[in-house]
């Protein structure tokens, strides 16, 4: 089986007037990219992770919230520690700090693969 066969695809949404997504589970599934509609409220993309789905919080690295650089119509290529370490995820419009609030609700479209 390739690479291009063992790619799967789902969506999350913003809803307007909110900055997050709702829990995404990525038990067995690394988080390869995330395509962000032609419509996106100009922000970058930050994370909030999870070991239980209960509690979450904001992702770091170090001492350095984890960013992905986004814009409208962006195809994002993210860093493989993101599914590596996290079970839970949330993605984030803007960052902890400065959320970013869309103008309306936002489909992301997440491109993931199985864990072998």
């Amino acid at each position: 089986m390739s690479y291009q066969e063992t790619r799967q695809i789902q969506t999350e949404e913003i809803a307007s007037g909110t900055s997050l997504t709702g829990a995404i589970d990525l038990t067995g599934l690394w988080l390869l990219a995330i395509q962000l509609p032609a419509t996106w409220t100009a922000a970058n993309l930050s994370f909030q992770g999870s070991a239980d789905g209960v509690t979450y919080a904001n992702v770091y690295e170090g001492h350095v919230e984890l960013t992905a650089i986004a814009a409208a119509g962006y195809f994002t290529i993210l860093p493989p520690n993101i599914s590596h370490c996290i079970k839970y995820l949330k993605i984030r419009s803007g960052t902890g700090a400065v959320p970013v609030n869309q103008g309306g609700d936002r489909v992301l479209t997440l491109i993931t693969r199985p864990m072998d």
